[in-house]
């Protein structure tokens, strides 16, 4: 055993995408057989959606079944070749969810963004995040890159603002598919409007977690006050975003992208501003301490010169000292 998870330290991850990537199968299969077809249904995305999951199936069967070949092991555990392949798939991961979770598509979800096959929403997005984290796993052990941890050490919060901004972004997208597919007439509910709101919040929000994102990488450091400032501005629209979006008459009221990533979204916000709050209780106190040390060091330092002028201590200016400590 121990053998086999030092050559094979992602064998766990792609016996997982292997899974992942059966159930996403099984369930475009289902939904392209289904009777009921749905008009949205676009027939290259459900292609594209059969292929990728597929030749997803076939390759990560290939892959575990080396890995557990002593022989065939070499050939492919921490080469070239395996980090190929899993780019590769992160690739198609990332056009795979777009396409299901599209609900112009009406694969995953139907035309109002709400989760209508659970089995092909939730692994689509599984296999996703499965390929990125094979990917990061790869570029960690092999080229001993630490995505995350460098994304840590290079700045306060640059990982929850990446975040953000991948959040931001689905927020901004799904909120225009809904308009794109439900609007253009009379809105007797007010769900267009409110569907306009969520992509003028996502836009707002990946603009300013991309500019974070940018001083933090550019600089390693971001201006407190700007980045304390954008934080309780996100928090603040993000808190009128859940209210309006995710409420019963939002777009975003049916499970989908648009709720789930809403919320995300106004959590990852509000982790930056208690972030940000930490650090500045943080460094009030610090302060505080700093200026304690160095008032008692030049006390000190004044009585000892006092003591030492001429071998004689000056009582009065002593007892002056201490009357003012």
């Amino acid at each position: 055993m121990t053998t086999t998870s030092t050559r094979s330290p992602r064998l766990s991850q792609w016996v997982a995408f292997l899974v992942f990537s059966t159930i996403t199968m099984g369930s475009v299969i289902e939904v392209i057989n289904s009777k009921n077809e749905n008009e949205n249904q676009s027939k290259s995305a459900q292609n594209w959606s059969l292929f990728c999951s597929i030749t997803t199936f076939l390759v990560t069967l290939t892959i575990v079944s080396m890995h557990l070949h002593p022989i065939a092991s070499i050939l492919i555990v921490g080469t070239k070749i395996e980090g190929g392949i899993t780019i590769l798939l992160s690739i198609f991961w990332v056009a795979t969810v777009s396409v299901v979770t599209d609900s112009r598509r009406g694969l995953a979800v139907d035309e109002f963004g709400a989760v209508a096959n659970g089995n092909l929403y939730y692994f689509s997005w599984a296999g996703f995040l499965c390929s990125i984290t094979l990917l990061v796993n790869y570029l960690r052990h092999v080229f001993h890159v630490d995505v995350a941890g460098e994304l840590r050490s290079r700045s306060a919060r640059l990982t929850t603002w990446s975040g953000l901004l991948a959040t931001s972004l689905v927020v901004m997208g799904s909120s225009a598919n809904f308009y794109d597919a439900m609007c253009g007439g009379d809105d007797d509910t007010g769900k267009c409007s409110r569907a306009v709101f969520g992509i003028v919040l996502g836009a707002m929000a990946t603009l300013a977690a991309l500019a974070i994102v940018g001083m933090k990488i550019a600089t390693a450091n971001a201006p407190f006050l700007v980045e304390a400032g954008m934080a309780f501005m996100l928090v603040t629209l993000f808190g009128f975003g859940v209210a309006f979006i995710t409420s019963e008459k939002g777009p975003g009221a049916p499970l989908g992208n648009l709720y789930y990533f809403t919320w995300g979204s106004f959590f990852l916000s509000f982790m930056i501003l208690t972030s940000c709050f930490e650090d500045y209780n943080a460094a009030s106190r610090n302060g505080v301490e700093n200026s304690s040390s160095r008032n008692h060091v030049n006390g000190d330092d004044t009585i000892n010169a006092m003591n030492e002028h001429d071998g004689t201590p000056n009582h009065t200016m002593v007892d002056s000292l201490d009357s003012q400590i």
